[in-house]
């Protein structure tokens, strides 16, 4: 009986590793809403250095997104379910991009995501600045 019980908590953290369910530590990855659109707006920016993500990155010349604080749960950003595969499908005026999630944005609300400067450029000149209405989503 003894051991069964050792086992529970084991394999209790054995399925929620399997299903992508975080045990106690946050909100769990599952909120992530893969796969539902949001409106919102699109900004840019072109600061190379390492993103959120623990990797280089250089946004003037590589298409990539930062995302809102909000949408990150875990305390190490590096570590974030975020970093694994996410993206992100932007939408704006008929053209339609897909851009790997590397960085977060502080600033950002949860509907406005930021850019890569090569990325913004696939949407629309830079003049323009911000992307108003917007739909985008995650996605894997």
């Amino acid at each position: 009986m003894r051991g069964s019980r050792r086992l529970k908590p084991s394999a209790c953290a054995l399925a929620a590793a399997v299903t992508g369910i975080a045990l106690g530590a946050g909100p769990a990855s599952a909120d992530v809403p893969i796969g539902q659109p949001v409106n919102g707006k699109a900004t840019y920016y072109n600061d190379r250095g390492y993103g959120a993500c623990g990797t280089y990155v250089d946004p003037a010349a590589e298409d990539l997104v930062a995302v809102s604080a909000a949408w990150w749960t875990s305390a190490n950003p590096n570590d974030d379910p975020l970093c694994g595969g996410v993206s992100v499908e932007v939408s704006y005026n008929g053209r339609t991009i897909r851009v790997p999630v590397k960085d977060k944005c502080p600033s950002c609300s949860a509907d406005h995501i930021d850019l890569s400067e090569a990325a913004f450029k696939k949407l629309a000149p830079t003049s323009v600045g911000v992307l108003n209405g917007i739909t985008w989503k995650f996605v894997r």
